[in-house]
């Protein structure tokens, strides 16, 4: 299969196949704070699809959805002083009227309406003469705010076609990247990063599928060599979006994963899937892959987290490794690998979430798989998904040679927002 084939199959591999669902919600939601704030019952009006579903840069899977609710400018003198926490209020009041059952709660900024595999943060706002919006913050006694959304919206559409929609389907791929690899960076900080290495850079834009591989290679590469900040100027508005962890290593390592597939040429599959995930086509058909196990003198029980949870990675998750032999610390094994010193067997390994930010409750899965020849010999890969002891740890032990992987994974609300993986490296 050529570039060209590979890469318009992982754009549609990555299509959002639930928008009808999603729109409904979005109407239903509409048409309850209409029929309280105007006495309609309108599904469309005076609502606005914002983030990355309203600036169409969305991938299959999406769970954290945005919706700004337009007051009527006649209830802006009942709320302006200080009553940010009763707006929320009753825009949780609304929707519970006409949908009771639902799960609507109040939070600092917005209310959220969560359903099964995705949710919808409603903001209600106020329209400023300028298009910008005023919305409320409770944190400390009440304040307003303002947002930007419609300019964040045509700057994505009006670049977009100036790029010949490489910068939508760029800020997709990135997506699936950060979700494969765990990197905690929200939409917004993802479109603006993408806008902004196409800005850099003529080449692109009369470019299509066939140079999908070198333009993955060079956004990584631009990701890789940013100067660490905490925030960005958003596209379109030049709001603040704020940097939740740095990404830079992890783009880094993205960058030289392209130059290996790259270098595979046509044949570059599996390479791809190592940048992109599981969306990235696969060069064998399932027939095949299942007839070359039945072959096999070992049981293939690796479980995948994507077959049981929708995968929208949004906040940041790092787990470390302690090696220890007769009960004594030795090294971390990032301390280890970065100074070349070999892991040998007979040592003990305990795996600990380092850094969580997502915020409870949630929940805690854990991944180990053996590789290579050992593995496989003693019939012994695993892979299976479990659950958390209740201490964000996991004790293993260095059995037998080979590439092994452990992963964490944090789900909330039935989806997976955070995850890390290790690589262990018995010797």
């Amino acid at each position: 299969m050529a570039i060209t084939e590979m890469f318009r199959d992982f754009l549609q591999n990555l299509k959002i196949d639930n928008s009808e669902k999603i729109s409904k919600r979005y109407d239903e939601i509409t048409a309850s704070l209409n029929k309280i704030f105007r006495d309609t019952e309108s599904k469309k009006a005076n609502s606005l699809q914002v983030g990355s579903y309203g600036r169409w840069t969305a991938i299959k899977g999406i769970s954290d959805l945005d919706m700004l609710y337009i007051m009527p400018k006649g209830k802006w003198d009942y709320y302006k002083d200080g009553k940010q926490s009763q707006l929320l209020s009753d825009v949780r009041s609304a929707i519970k009227t006409r949908y009771p059952t639902t799960d609507v709660r109040v939070d600092r900024l917005v209310v959220t309406v969560t359903y099964t595999n995705f949710h919808i943060e409603v903001q209600p706002v106020f329209e400023q003469d300028d298009g910008s919006f005023k919305y409320p913050d409770t944190y400390n006694d009440g304040s307003w705010k303002i947002t930007k959304p419609r300019e964040e919206i045509t700057a994505m559409t009006e670049f977009s076609r100036e790029k010949n929609n490489n910068l939508r389907n760029l800020c997709r791929m990135a997506r699936a990247w950060k979700n494969k690899h765990g990197v905690g960076m929200g939409g917004l900080l993802i479109d603006t990063l993408a806008h902004n290495f196409l800005k850099s850079t003529d080449y692109y834009d009369d470019k299509g599928f066939l140079y999908y591989d070198y333009m993955s290679r060079d956004f990584f590469e631009y990701l890789s060599k940013l100067p660490k900040q905490d925030r960005f100027a958003a596209l379109g508005s030049g709001q603040h979006v704020k940097v939740k962890k740095q990404f830079q290593r992890k783009a880094k390592k993205a960058y030289k994963l392209c130059l290996k597939a790259i270098d595979a040429g046509d044949a570059s599959h599996n390479k791809w899937k190592k940048v992109y995930g599981r969306p990235f086509p696969a060069t064998v058909t399932k027939a095949v892959a299942e007839s070359f196990e039945s072959r096999s003198t070992w049981r293939n029980t690796e479980q995948f987290i994507e077959d049981l949870f929708p995968i929208d990675i949004r906040y940041p998750l790092s787990i470390d490794c302690e090696v220890s032999q007769r009960g004594y610390r030795e090294y971390f094994l990032t301390d280890m690998l970065a100074r070349k010193l070999p892991l040998l067997v007979n040592k003990k390994l305990l795996f600990t979430v380092s850094d969580i930010q997502v915020p409870e409750p949630y929940q805690l899965k854990w991944k180990v798989l053996n590789r290579g020849a050992e593995a496989q010999n003693k019939d012994c890969i695993r892979g299976q998904i479990f659950d958390d002891d209740g201490y964000k740890r996991r004790n293993e032990s260095t059995s037998f040679k080979g590439e092994h992987i452990v992963e964490c994974y944090a789900i909330k609300n039935g989806i997976v927002v955070a995850k890390d993986r290790i690589h262990v490296p018995i010797q």
